[in-house]
């Protein structure tokens, strides 16, 4: 045995190319006092474990345990080396715990994108499946509208997402790819000082004389209907922009417009009888909702899961 050694100097001129299964075995000596101990818990022989102590004493040039009739303890350059030793094998220990927990997807983390009507009209049933089958896997959706929904995916803050289609054409599809998922109706809606109109097939012609309630801002929704009345010589100067869809039924609930919306938002108000939808001459053809993906950026476990869920359909 080395004694009074300087460890600082030894382990200076020593090679590092140590055999981790030596540290391996030092943690598991350490921690349970005792090489016989240690043996068993590692399913090991002891002249084994006594053989790969001595080897990793030989390599680093100081002793780590001092031996006695009452067995073993760590020298003081024993125990300066595992501290360190100690800390480093259970941050090992912690990341196959976790690599395990991902594995088996029993932890982990899903980053969607969606818009209000894509995470109300489609993808909400699947998240809460999802959520039942791996309860361990936190998913975080962001809400948005396409476009910026497909920004986040280009720029890796989400793992997919589900949007509203067509794609804005200023958009860079190159690492884009997609499935439609669900067919989605753009209509206009009206309430009880509308009744004129109801049960009438009308002329796209006519929303110039009618006070529209549409959405604000550059939606998809709305660049699309827009986009497709002027295809038919057929401009709108809305009466209310707001914020959300669902307040676009509230205010044509209230007859204070013809509101444009996806069928969706207003089916019940349709159904009940609060509401009816303006019939035309010519059909604003449907749209899709769309799975988006980046073919740069492979899945994680647990998206890839949850996109083998959805695309199921079951």
């Amino acid at each position: 045995m080395i004694k009074n050694n300087n460890l600082k100097n030894n382990i200076s001129n020593t090679n590092f190319d140590v055999n981790l299964e030596y540290y391996k075995i030092f943690y598991h000596v350490a921690k349970n006092g005792g090489i016989t101990a240690a043996a068993k818990e590692l399913s090991m022989s002891q002249p084994a474990v006594s053989q790969q102590i001595s080897g990793l004493e030989k390599q680093l040039g100081v002793s780590l345990f001092k031996r006695s009739g009452r067995g073993i303890a760590l020298t003081s350059e024993g125990s300066l080396l595992y501290k360190y030793v100690e800390k480093g094998y259970e941050e090992i220990l912690q990341g196959e715990k976790r690599l395990s927990q991902l594995l088996h997807l029993e932890a982990g983390e899903v980053r969607v994108g969606a818009s209000d009507m894509t995470l109300r009209f489609f993808l909400l049933p699947y998240l809460e499946k999802f959520h039942q089958l791996y309860p361990g896997i936190k998913v975080t959706v962001t809400n948005g509208p396409t476009p910026e929904t497909l920004k986040y995916l280009e720029d890796d803050r989400i793992d997919f997402g589900v949007v509203s289609s067509p794609f804005p054409e200023y958009i860079n599809k190159e690492n884009i790819t997609y499935i439609d998922v669900r067919e989605i109706q753009d209509c206009f809606v009206a309430g009880r000082s509308f009744i004129q109109y109801k049960n009438h097939m009308i002329d796209l012609q006519e929303l110039e004389n009618l006070p529209l309630i549409t959405l604000e801002g550059q939606t998809s929704s709305g660049r699309y209907v827009t986009e497709f009345l002027k295809k038919n010589n057929i401009t709108i100067h809305p009466e209310f922009e707001l914020a959300t869809s669902d307040m676009i039924v509230q205010f044509a609930e209230r007859s204070l417009g013809v509101g444009m919306v996806v069928r969706d938002f207003a089916k019940e108000d349709l159904d009940n009888g609060k509401l009816f939808e303006l019939r035309f001459k010519q059909r604003i053809p449907p749209r899709h909702l769309r799975l988006v993906t980046d073919t740069k950026r492979p899945q994680s476990l647990a998206s890839a899961k949850l996109l083998e869920l959805i695309k199921a359909k079951d």
